[in-house]
């Protein structure tokens, strides 16, 4: 991810760099309406694409298999806290965003409501 992307410090915020991957939604302006569409589908697409494929797992409630513990074991603690807070935060985005009505498309790509 990082040899597509490159230094993540050129992005200010996360917003760019979704923008920069091609992660936002198009937008429709005239006067008061705004209509927002799907994806831009800018920027780095083999980027984009890694990233999205590695979303489809969040739909799955977290776990560690037994194969996979001993790397879990060798990371500090403190990594190991953060990558779980973040595997339970994105798996009940997940499921919100579903039982909201979003396609499971949708709820992957943007996870926004």
């Amino acid at each position: 991810m990082l040899a597509e992307i490159g230094d993540l410090s050129r992005f200010r915020t996360p917003h760019e760099l979704m923008a920069y991957l091609g992660l936002v939604p198009s937008e429709d302006s005239t006067g008061d309406t705004v209509r927002r569409g799907s994806i831009t589908k800018a920027g780095n697409g083999r980027a984009r694409r890694m990233l999205v494929e590695c979303s489809w797992s969040y739909q799955h409630p977290p776990r560690v298999g037994a194969h996979k513990q001993h790397k879990v074991d060798a990371a500090p603690p403190a990594v190991r806290e953060i990558a779980w807070k973040a595997q339970c935060r994105l798996h009940k985005r997940y499921r919100a965003l579903i039982r909201r009505g979003k396609l499971k498309t949708v709820a992957i790509t943007r996870g926004r409501p």
